[in-house]
């Protein structure tokens, strides 16, 4: 046989899109998965002259063309780990295998070194754009090594989504680097998601807007700076009706779920020492919302203020500003985290492209990316995002509406962390002391660890006194 150009293991929802995006793009596509009945209904409900099912894995294996290359989309952690053990005894020196699901980057990096020793090519592989993306074009962020890369770049750039005629999909860097990137990617969108979520709150419960209303609002906002997939769809779901008409969203359970990609980014970033917290702050808000029971108990045990409706237009355009500015904060921490990360594993990303491919088929394509690449083409070695001259002109301009916000939010008991996470991180960074010193001291009162002083090169130490003794 050894006649087909690529083989998919794993044919639920991304694996089977991507395997048909292939096809649509002239490669041979074999597809297996473990569970059989998977693979009878990807090629009865979707059959595709350029897709063969296979239920046999030697088969499936000995079907693909030399170097092979073979594509997991199949649940992140043991699973992929019990997966390449199964395929290796099939496989050839040379051999490709590629993990398109959300695994952890360390993860991905041993096994890049597992496999390396044993002669076979591993790339860890950032899939973003969920089913629509998997179909019609996602975008793609492939690590491994470079000298192999150009074996799958055909493919890998012919399925992705295309800005401008370019493919939203580049080498990002060595082993775990395009995990890594679909990582934050991941931490970034949680942030975005929990800032518009914000902003619909305090439209609802201050401005006393509908849903309906809301959902023109967001529309509105979707045409000027704020436009993304996220907006746009959150215009849809704030339209959308139940069967009696009343609004869907107000049907669904205020629970949020997550997968942990949110979770490993904030993990990371405290062991980098980069500030990520509005990331954070979305995750722990996602974790709050699971506590439905203890919420509503402190909902009766707990006061809170009456609500005053101020629906207008001076209203609106402050929630929006807003919105934009904790936005550029949110993409200013993700953007910092890559740096750290880039110098810490020597990956050498390119935020750049990083920001271009993010345009197109992913979950946080937005209009505002075109901005961070014009920053990052200024100013290539730029620490942070906020030291551009165009996101900074922005946060003077549009500071005062987020204040403003979050005081009438904070007086009118809407939750809007972060919202105030993101003035948080603004004055911090520009606000001059931010008590770090007295800090010190207190470090070197309990525990010697000195201090440094702002009149003198060196460490210090000090014999502090007990001034008010109990």
């Amino acid at each position: 046989m050894e006649s087909i150009d690529i083989g998919i293991i794993g044919l639920s929802v991304m694996g089977s899109n991507l395997a048909l995006n292939m096809a649509d793009h002239g490669f041979s596509v074999a597809g297996y998965d473990f569970e059989s009945s998977f693979t009878t209904q990807f090629i009865t409900d979707k059959p595709h002259s350029g897709v063969q099912g296979f239920y046999d894995l030697q088969e499936f294996l000995h079907s693909l063309t030399k170097p092979r290359r073979v594509f997991l989309m199949i649940k992140a952690g043991k699973p992929v780990d019990t997966v390449i053990e199964q395929i290796l005894p099939f496989l050839s020196d040379g051999d490709i295998i590629m993990d398109g699901g959300n695994s952890f980057f360390k993860d991905t990096q041993r096994r890049f070194t597992y496999l390396s020793e044993k002669g076979i090519h591993y790339f860890g592989i950032g899939v973003s754009g969920g089913e629509k993306g998997a179909r019609s074009g996602p975008a793609l962020m492939p690590g491994g090594n470079i000298d192999i890369y150009e074996n799958i770049r055909p493919v890998f750039e012919a399925i992705a989504a295309k800005i401008e005629g370019q493919p939203c999909c580049f080498f990002i860097g060595s082993d775990g680097a395009g995990h890594y990137v679909k990582m934050v990617h991941n931490g970034i969108e949680y942030a975005d998601m929990q800032l518009i979520s914000e902003a619909y709150r305090l439209l609802k419960y201050i401005g006393g807007y509908t849903d309906l209303e809301i959902s023109k609002i967001f529309c509105q906002w979707n045409q000027g700076e704020l436009n993304s997939y996220l907006v746009g769809i959150t215009a849809d779901i704030l339209a959308e009706c139940d069967a009696d008409g009343t609004p869907l969203v107000e049907r669904i359970v205020d629970c949020a779920g997550q997968k942990g990609t949110g979770r490993w980014t904030s993990i990371e970033a405290l062991k980098q020492g980069v500030d990520v917290s509005i990331i954070t702050t979305a995750c722990n808000v996602r974790v709050l919302s699971n506590l439905m029971i203890d919420r509503s108990k402190a909902a009766e045990l707990i006061g809170h203020p009456i609500r005053e409706h101020c629906a207008d237009t001076n209203f609106v355009e402050q929630v929006r500003r807003s919105l934009y500015t904790a936005k550029i904060v949110a993409y200013a921490q993700g953007f910092s985290l890559y740096r750290s990360a880039s110098i810490h594993y020597g990956w050498h990303l390119d935020f750049c492209k990083i920001a271009a491919i993010f345009r197109g088929g992913c979950i946080i394509r937005a209009q505002f990316l075109n901005r961070i690449m014009t920053a990052y083409e200024r100013h290539p070695e730029l620490s942070n995002l906020l030291f551009d001259e165009f996101f900074y002109g922005k946060i003077n301009e549009n500071q005062a509406s987020l204040r403003d916000i979050i005081c009438l939010a904070v007086q009118n008991g809407v939750a809007v962390p972060a919202f105030s996470s993101a003035l948080q991180y603004v004055d911090g960074y520009c606000g001059g002391t931010i008590g770090a010193n007295l800090i010190q001291a207190q470090r070197d009162y309990f525990g010697a660890h000195t201090y440094q002083r702002v009149d003198k090169e060196g460490s210090f130490h000090h014999e502090w006194k007990e001034h008010y003794k109990k």
